[in-house]
């Protein structure tokens, strides 16, 4: 072979690779489908087969964009629309499996205010959540502390409740007082229902699925992302241990292969059965398909853990099954 061809082929083997590593980047790093289709775990129809109780039962959805339905294609597909009845369009797998089915006598509320912190839930508790008779249950699904931490993108410095590229050292103070925080907002709801209630508390997700490189979802580079994102859901986890009727929402869980990363096949969150995207376009919201998975699994947290459920413990107060 000749000098001249020689370098052809060398030039040509180059461009090959290159050409190689460009759609190798596009399809594993750039490209973020959404799928199609339902999404997230299956729901076990045994507990809809029945009607739980004739009790007045009030659901009360409290915290942020999420619980207020932002990013999903229409109201009736947020999660929380869902949990109370199903869409017209819903999935043949899920149609019966809503809380309408099984209590005849349930109002909702939903008090969510999209871009609010935990600073902002507990003057929601404190003005908007009145006190309920006591044959009144209340249902009470919340998510709570997600803006805190990615308020306001970089765009400000880090202060309590917008603490975006804080250091640990500075985020261990408001750590601790969302951690007060969270008590109180537990307690204040607990004191609205006398005849008792039911928490069901989201932890927090990670769109760069457990990575921590916050420039892959277009934010500025933040160190100590990861640390303070688990600090934040350790709170969770213990207020939620430390009383009975307080359940966690594994939405970190849930969601990790479904962010950022979610083509990366040799990362150990990758999802084959549904390796797709399930934020919205501003990267802090869940899209349609991500709703669907936290209907999904704030339906299997309530059968995991509600008293409502026939044959699993007295129903508080003056219930009549």
């Amino acid at each position: 072979m000749t000098s001249r061809h020689k370098r052809a082929a060398a030039i040509l083997t180059v461009g090959v690779l290159l050409v190689f590593a460009v759609l190798f980047h596009q399809r594993y790093f750039v490209a973020r489908p959404i799928g199609a289709g339902p999404a997230g775990p299956p729901v076990d129809r045994t507990a809809f087969s029945r009607e739980w109780t004739q009790r007045p039962v009030r659901l009360i959805g409290i915290g942020d964009s999420v619980t207020a339905g932002f990013g999903a294609d229409s109201p009736a597909h947020s999660y929380f629309n869902r949990l109370i009845r199903n869409p017209e369009d819903e999935y043949p797998e899920m149609r019966g499996l809503c809380l309408s089915q099984v209590l005849p006598h349930l109002e909702a509320t939903n008090m969510a205010v999209s871009g609010s912190t935990s600073l902002d839930h507990i003057a929601v508790i404190d003005t908007k959540l009145q006190r309920h008779d006591p044959e009144v249950f209340g249902l009470v699904v919340m998510t709570t502390g997600g803006n805190d931490l990615i308020h306001n993108y970089g765009r400000t410095p880090p202060k309590e409740g917008a603490m975006y590229g804080a250091t640990l050292e500075q985020a261990k103070p408001w750590i601790e007082d969302f951690r007060t925080r969270l008590d109180g907002m537990l307690d204040k709801i607990e004191a609205r229902f006398p005849g008792g209630c039911e928490i069901f508390l989201c932890n927090i997700y990670d769109p760069t699925d457990g990575v921590g490189d916050a420039p892959s979802v277009s934010l500025p580079r933040w160190e100590d992302a990861a640390v303070i994102l688990a600090r934040y859901n350790e709170v969770i986890a213990q207020c939620a241990r430390a009383r009975s009727n307080v359940h966690v929402v594994p939405l970190r869980e849930t969601f990790l292969g479904h962010g950022s990363h979610c083509r990366q096949f040799w990362r150990s969150t990758y999802a084959p059965d549904d390796p797709h995207y399930w934020f919205f376009s501003n990267i802090e919201d869940p899209n349609d398909r991500g709703y669907d998975a936290i209907r999904r699994i704030f339906l299997n947290s309530i059968v995991a853990h509600s008293t409502l459920i026939p044959g699993r413990k007295e129903v508080p107060a003056n219930a009549s099954e």
